[in-house]
């Protein structure tokens, strides 16, 4: 059985107990993923455009890690703390998956981890071997 973890060795890896990514046989799962940088800094502070684009490229990275692409990724959920800026959020989503079209929840929340942090974004990826693009 394939059972595999992604790790990026930040400190909440070990006080939380989880990680960035984990394969099982076909399955892959991305923890919720924001726009902070292997140093602890918030990308694109006050830009939710900005942000998602550099949370989907982690994403990305992950799932590559686990031989995995973005073409992969079955369903998105994402949480905002402004959802009246969706467009932004939308726009990032669009670029990454257009011709993906995963399944796809967006809502808005009182707020994350850091008050720069406007967006955080999951993904379920199947990994289908000798399938077909989709």
């Amino acid at each position: 059985m394939i059972r595999k973890n992604v790790y990026t060795g930040t400190p909440w890896e070990r006080s939380v107990a989880y990680c960035r990514a984990k394969r099982v046989e076909t399955l892959i799962f991305v923890s919720g993923t924001v726009a902070i940088d292997a140093a602890g800094s918030v990308i694109g502070a006050g830009d939710l455009y900005v942000q998602t684009k550099y949370a989907i490229e982690k994403i990305e990275n992950a799932l590559r890690e686990l031989g995995a692409e973005l073409r992969h990724v079955v369903r998105t959920r994402t949480f905002v703390t402004d959802i009246s800026q969706f467009e932004q959020f939308a726009r990032a989503h669009r670029e990454a998956f257009e011709g993906i079209d995963p399944v796809a929840t967006c809502v808005e929340v009182k707020a994350l981890v850091a008050p720069e942090l406007l967006v955080e974004i999951e993904v379920d990826a199947v990994l289908v071997p000798d399938a077909p693009d989709y």
